[in-house]
């Protein structure tokens, strides 16, 4: 999600400085982790019999949207989708639900950082993502998203799941080397607000397909187009579609013109940015026609030397970039599954 300062409308229904930890339910929410246009996201926790208790991520609809019969509609109905994916490189979604007037969605909780944090902090210390690690992170990516694509509901007719969102903030990377990718099927909602509500889209429209900047149908080979854009940037660790204006971005996408990876990492191998162009190619004709064929097209990078890049690998990496924020993040942590019900 991206963040955003939140509207007066919200200021006003929430109250300035909400103490938390607060009740939500059956749920405490411990601490707010993100705003934006459509939602706030909150770290939480769950009680159960015989002191079963289980942090969780809830993200609660902001209440000017509520208001929006049709828009709660659609969120509804694509949360339903999305909480019947279940794969390790998805984000599950528990429960869809209602606390007075607020719509929330219950998801497990990642113990991590988002790729966007990641390709920051790289940037400050002036490094690159190793190459293997660029290309796992795309594995499971493609693993994901192939699995939601070819999603059938219970007579065996495909669902056309596609995600429409995928950018740095929606890939999360745990401590322990897993990658998931969060807010499938909420894509949709947020792609009607941005026709609605000016700017709840910015700093994402470099994320989109030439066709879906085009306002044309999109496939899964829109999603095939944007995890282009990500193993891209993990390569470079340069943006590949950055302009100073919203309208200069779309008009970038739209026109789709790749400067080679290798202008900015001339480590990277010839077949692999072979790999990366096709996935980028403007027409979705001529990208790979599936997130398996882009899978099977980049998984022998994964090898380091005579080593396979696992989600091992992965895990050692962050421990090593983020090493003072998983300490304190571990305590805090701590401190929440000491504290009792009720506070």
């Amino acid at each position: 999600m991206v963040v955003t300062l939140a509207t007066l409308v919200e200021a006003c229904y929430y109250g300035v400085g909400m103490k938390l930890p607060a009740p939500f339910g059956k749920y405490h929410l411990l601490e707010k982790i993100a705003t934006g246009g459509m939602a706030e996201v909150y770290l939480a926790k769950a009680y159960g019999a015989a002191g079963f208790e289980r942090l969780l991520v809830i993200k609660k609809i902001l209440p000017h949207m509520a208001e929006d019969e049709e828009f709660i509609t659609m969120f509804i109905d694509e949360a339903r989708i999305a909480s019947t994916l279940t794969h390790s490189n998805i984000v599950q979604i528990t429960e869809l639900g209602r606390e007075g007037t607020d719509y929330y969605i219950a998801m497990e909780y990642v113990h991590g950082k988002d790729l966007s944090k990641l390709i920051a902090r790289l940037g400050k210390l002036k490094r690159r993502l190793p190459i293997p690690l660029a290309v796992l992170i795309t594995c499971k990516l493609c693993e994901g998203l192939d699995y939601a694509h070819n999603k059938t509901d219970s007579t065996g007719r495909s669902l056309k799941i596609v995600h429409r969102d995928i950018s740095p903030g929606n890939v999360l990377l745990s401590y322990e080397g897993d990658v998931k990718l969060i807010d499938f099927g909420i894509a949709k909602a947020q792609n009607r607000m941005g026709r609605t509500t000016a700017g709840t889209l910015k700093g994402k429209f470099g994320y989109m397909s030439p066709e879906q900047v085009r306002g044309l149908p999109v496939d899964h080979r829109s999603d095939i187009f944007s995890v282009g854009i990500l193993l891209y940037e993990m390569l470079t660790g340069e943006r590949l579609f950055h302009s100073e204006t919203d309208f200069g971005t779309l008009e970038r996408v739209r026109n789709a013109e790749i400067t080679p990876p290798t202008t900015y990492n001339a480590k990277i191998p010839p077949e692999l940015e072979k790999t990366v162009m096709k996935a980028l190619a403007r027409e979705p004709e001529e990208r790979f026609q599936s997130a398996a064929e882009l899978h099977e097209a980049i998984a022998s990078f994964l090898l380091d030397g005579s080593s396979l890049t696992t989600g091992k690998s992965l895990a050692a990496f962050l421990r090593q970039v983020f090493e003072k924020e998983i300490a304190a993040e571990n305590e805090r942590l701590a401190r929440y599954r000491r504290k009792g019900y009720p506070w």
